[in-house]
This record gives structure tokens, C-alpha cells and sequence, in this order.
């Protein structure tokens, strides 16, 4: 098992994750793996006319490497955001039925979705955008 020095520093970009090693994951051991906020960045502070708009990225040690989840988020008002589209998550992870079949990609997208419902996101995006702000 990768120690927790092996994942990535926090200033790694959200869509590095795309180059990181393929991890295979049992879908229905995604939801043990232990994530960790690793990044977010405001990528565009938005205007009466434009919402703000970032990136996020979580990762954590799995049994066959570091695995993580980036996505865009979008802030819908002040104290509200979410994810931009629920669809265009990014990882490395490659999650498995219990028999080693591929899963489609409305299953993976599910079970990623239930991945991130989990992790308290919206904190660290929040966090984010008061050091924009100030």
C-alpha cells in the first residue's frame, strides 16, 4: 500500500489525474477508499455575468496506487456551488463489477457521483473562494 507521502502535493492541476497510473477498483469498494482534498483552484472569479467557476481534486492511497477524482464546480450563488457536470469527472480509478466486468460509463459515472456525495467538497471550494475574495 502507497504511503500518504506517495500522493501528489496539493499544487498538482485537477486534470493531472488523467496521467496518473490506472488504479482497478471493485466498484463497490470505491466508496472505502479513504480521499483526501488535495486541490481546488478558482479558475475564473466570475462577474454579474459569469459564475465563478474552478477545479477540484482528491486522491488517496488505494491497493494498487495513488487513485484520484478531479471536477469542475460552479458556484450557483454566494454559499452555493456544485458540480459543474455530474458526467465529466475525471480519474484514474477504473472501476470493476464484483466479477471483473467493465462497468458502462453511466455505472462508473454513478458510482464516482456517490464517491463525491461523500467527501465534504463544497468546504474546501468554499475555503477557496474566501481566499479569492479577500
Amino acid at each position: 500500500m502507497l504511503r500518504p507521502q506517495s500522493i501528489p502535493p496539493k499544487t498538482t492541476p485537477a486534470w493531472i489525474v488523467c496521467a496518473w497510473p490506472p488504479v482497478t477498483c471493485k466498484a463497490v469498494q470505491a466508496p472505502e477508499l479513504h480521499f483526501v482534498h488535495l486541490g481546488t483552484r478558482v479558475l475564473n472569479p466570475g462577474d454579474s455575468d459569469t459564475p465563478t467557476t474552478g477545479q477540484t481534486l482528491w486522491g488517496g492511497p488505494s491497493g494498487d496506487g495513488a487513485a484520484g477524482v478531479a471536477w469542475d464546480w460552479v458556484q450557483i450563488q454566494e454559499g452555493v456551488v456544485a458540480m459543474a457536470d455530474p458526467f465529466g469527472l475525471v480519474t484514474n480509478l477504473q472501476l470493476v463489477g464484483a466479477q471483473g466486468q467493465v462497468l458502462t460509463g453511466f455505472e462508473v459515472a454513478l458510482r464516482l457521483n456517490e464517491l463525491v456525495h461523500a467527501l465534504p467538497w463544497q468546504t474546501e471550494v468554499q475555503r477557496a473562494l474566501a481566499r479569492v475574495e479577500h
